[in-house]
């Protein structure tokens, strides 16, 4: 079984300011994802900005960057409708009339650094529904233990299919902090069948990767996470970082996996992107 790589290449937070690699237009994003998919990405989530390069929903800016990624690669693309802290959960939800083939469910509301990450239990179940009946598989980030639990009540509620596929979100102010016991916890808690990989922010980013691949765990990588690619070495664009997660994976001898064999293990729904 093949390890999948995620390209996370943009996030909601960093701008240019903080990194000038950091691609923000749709082409931008595009190119990105393109050339994380050459080196090994099967999966490329996307958050998306508008021209001042401020998170945003709209469907044409998401329409257009899903377009350019198809016509360059054939990489599993997963929207993010988290898209940022200051966008309303009514415009974020929007984005899975697109029918990709992935989006996030995010489960529960938190505090997320300085800000508020809204998800009200009633929208979260709207949700639910809503990407079951397109057909849009949920990667459910979980930040902190109990969005586990509200995860699997979603899965008992017969809102969610499995597999179950989590990200296990490491190192955001207000969630879990990015230790080796914070995710064995979880690791241990998955519900059997479960596909999961790490999210782990800034310096944690290299070791608790390797850790969650030792694990079992698939991996992502991408200036979302870490805008370093060392310490005080901002990474030259989104391809180092991939190119790392990959040879993590090749150094534990372990085989990636393409883009039909990550729609197989993700039990995606049998239909075109």
């Amino acid at each position: 079984m093949g390890v999948v790589i995620t390209v996370a290449p943009t996030g909601p937070v960093a701008t240019k300011a903080d990194n000038p690699h950091l691609p923000t237009s749709p082409e931008e994003i595009a190119e990105a994802v393109a050339d994380a998919y050459r080196a090994g990405a099967s999966v490329a989530h996307i958050h998306l900005r508008d021209e001042h390069q401020r998170p945003t929903a709209d469907l044409d800016t998401a329409r257009r960057t899903m377009d350019l990624i198809r016509a360059r690669c054939p990489v599993l693309i997963q929207l993010s409708t988290g898209v940022g802290l200051g966008v309303p959960f009514e415009e974020r939800e929007r984005l899975v009339e697109l029918r990709p083939r992935m989006a996030t469910l995010n489960p529960c509301s938190m505090s997320f650094g300085d800000g508020e990450f809204r998800n009200p239990p009633d929208k979260v179940r709207r949700l639910a529904a809503r990407m079951r009946e397109l057909g849009v598989k949920p990667e459910l980030e979980i930040y902190d233990t109990g969005h586990l639990d509200a995860c699997l009540t979603l899965w008992k509620e017969g809102l969610l299919a499995e597999p179950l596929q989590f990200s296990l979100v490491l190192g955001v102010r207000g969630g879990m902090a990015a230790t080796a016991d914070n995710l064995l916890t979880m690791v241990r808690r998955l519900p059997p069948g479960a596909i999961w990989q790490v999210i782990a922010i800034g310096r944690h980013n290299l070791p608790l990767t390797a850790m969650g691949l030792a694990l079992g765990g698939n991996a992502r990588a991408g200036l979302e996470d870490t805008l370093h690619l060392r310490k005080d070495e901002l990474a030259p664009g989104n391809r180092p970082l991939v190119d790392r997660a990959v040879e993590l994976a090749r150094g534990l001898d372990l085989p990636l996996a393409g883009v039909e064999e990550t729609e197989r293990l993700l039990g995606l729904p049998d239909r075109k992107a």
